[in-house]
């Protein structure tokens, strides 16, 4: 089953379409988009999502690219990862990181594999995730930052990336964490699922070895919701 990804999964409420791109020590840029949910404080800003997306990746900011508007806490970031600034985002010559991985033969496995790419230097509970679009697969894993709050966790860390390099049409979400008896999206994600990806299923890999299949919509019964929210 697809389902389009909501229209509001951009700046649609707030019209603050930023960009950001973070250089990693390994040459690669990474972009992220603002991401604005109806329960505001679950928006995710550009540069969060691109630092997210970098240090999920195994790699380490360095150096940071904006576009015309600057993100939310741009001196928390730059402080926390040391940043220098680039300008700019550079137009020639960039080596831009593309997400998205065309197959997947066993998810389990490729669940697994992504767990090593957790940051988790203050839980120690990885996890990883599988977001399905009709194009292929974008790979998330929870990251930790010093200040809990600006962390993102598996699903949102999939999310963000796949919205920002411009995938949508989600299928599915797959999920995995080897401590956890029992695997289930936060209150926070189901929310961000709840808007974005609705009518579409998620498949949980749970620690004790068993599976189990479920609705997005089931996640959270009575989810917040309204038309009175400007867009």
């Amino acid at each position: 089953m697809t389902e389009m990804v909501n229209k509001s999964a951009s700046a649609s409420y707030s019209g603050r379409n930023t960009t950001c791109h973070i250089r990693g020590a390994s040459g690669i840029l990474y972009r992220g988009i603002r991401i604005e949910n109806i329960s505001y404080p679950l928006t995710i800003s550009s540069i969060q999502a691109a630092i997210c997306s970098c240090l999920g990746n195994g790699d380490t900011p360095m150096e940071y690219f904006l576009d015309d508007q600057e993100p939310e806490l741009l001196d928390v970031w730059v402080k926390e990862y040391d940043l220098k600034p680039g300008g700019k985002f550079p137009q020639k010559n960039v080596d831009l990181y593309d997400p998205l991985e065309v197959s997947i033969t066993d998810f389990k496995e490729e669940l697994v594999r992504l767990t090593s790419y957790s940051v988790i230097p203050n839980s120690d509970f990885a996890v990883s995730a599988l977001l399905e679009t009709d194009q292929g697969f974008i790979p998330g894993v929870n990251v930790e930052t010093g200040s809990w709050a600006l962390g993102l966790c598996a699903e949102r860390v999939a999310i963000s990336r796949a919205l920002s390099a411009g995938y949508s049409n989600f299928k599915a979400i797959h999920l995995y964490a080897p401590d956890a008896n029992f695997v289930s999206p936060c209150g926070a994600c189901r929310q961000v699922l709840l808007e974005i990806m609705p009518n579409a299923e998620a498949e949980l890999y749970h620690g004790d070895g068993t599976f189990s299949r479920h609705l997005i919509t089931d996640f959270l019964p009575f989810g917040f919701t309204s038309h009175k929210l400007k867009r």
